[in-house]
């Protein structure tokens, strides 16, 4: 698993108009080539009368999956820069769709270049760009009696925190950064002077930031 990465927080939209041509971008966070297909098929099925619907998405950790449609543009002239920006910025797990309605004013080659290019730029700006971190669940079970200075000790240290459990002892799940999981363990140990148990749970991402 990547311990970080960037991708789209949600479906986003946003609309640009260049020379009298109308190009509403979408963008979506996909995780398989069917959800980036159902989703094209989607914003086709909604934009039926539309010019064209040109796409492009990445799916994989190592980008393995890529694909560009010009829908019916000159060869190289959407789907393409539509691609080349989802990789620009760095993004995975994306699905972008530009839908353009035809103003009336041819653009050439260069200007569709330029013009699919910032309608992708436009839907990740709707959709929001956001990068992904990796945190490694760790269950802390402790005495009521270590309570008080375990949870001071983790807000002190800005401890991203899930659930807490309260039995006849306190279980916290902290969410200690994937790669720091291990240091974090032997810390949380030192800091109990052995009392407390701990284990591992399942690894997850969470927003940078929130």
């Amino acid at each position: 698993m990547l311990e970080r990465y960037k991708t789209v927080r949600a479906f986003g939209s946003k609309k640009i108009v260049i020379k009298k041509s109308r190009f509403i971008g979408y963008a979506k966070p996909v995780h398989t080539e069917e959800e980036a297909i159902a989703f094209i098929e989607e914003i086709k099925k909604k934009h039926w009368n539309a010019t064209h619907n040109c796409s492009a998405y990445v799916i994989g950790e190592r980008d393995e999956v890529q694909k560009a449609s010009d829908d019916g543009e000159p060869s190289g002239t959407a789907g393409k820069p539509i691609l080349e920006v989802i990789k620009h910025q760095g993004l995975k797990d994306t699905a972008i769709v530009v839908t353009r309605y035809f103003g009336g004013i041819m653009l050439g080659a260069g200007g569709l270049i330029r013009a699919y290019s910032d309608g992708a730029v436009a839907a990740i700006e709707g959709a929001e760009a956001i990068e992904k971190v990796l945190h490694q669940e760790v269950l802390v079970e402790v005495d009521y009696t270590w309570l008080g200075k375990v949870e001071n000790e983790l807000r002190n240290r800005q401890m991203r925190m899930g659930e807490t459990y309260y039995t006849d002892k306190v279980t916290l799940t902290c969410l200690p950064v994937y790669g720091d999981s291990d240091s974090f363990m032997e810390w949380m140990v030192d800091l109990t002077q052995g009392q407390a148990s701990i284990q591992k749970g399942e690894p997850a991402y969470y927003i940078e930031g929130e």
